[in-house]
């Protein structure tokens, strides 16, 4: 399709673009990151919540975390 909207076009017509500044830019990229961290925190809490409640399996590091009688490996 994409060749077939590039031979209906006329040949001095140039492709359209939307230049964007670099104040635009780093303003998204900031949003952008800002949206991430976001997402990343909630689901930390909600993992953790997950945890407390028991409704997940630990991973090693949580595990280690969470427990840290289990790797005590005095008794042995």
């Amino acid at each position: 399709m994409g060749a077939e909207e590039e031979q209906k076009r006329p040949e001095n017509e140039q492709p359209r673009f939307n230049p964007i500044t670099v104040s635009q830019f780093l303003a998204w990229k900031r949003q952008k990151d800002a949206d991430t961290s976001a997402k990343k925190a909630e689901a930390a809490r909600k993992r953790a919540e997950d945890i407390a409640a028991g409704t997940v399996q630990m991973n090693g590091r949580e595990l280690f975390l969470h427990e840290p009688w289990v790797f005590d490996n005095s008794q042995y």
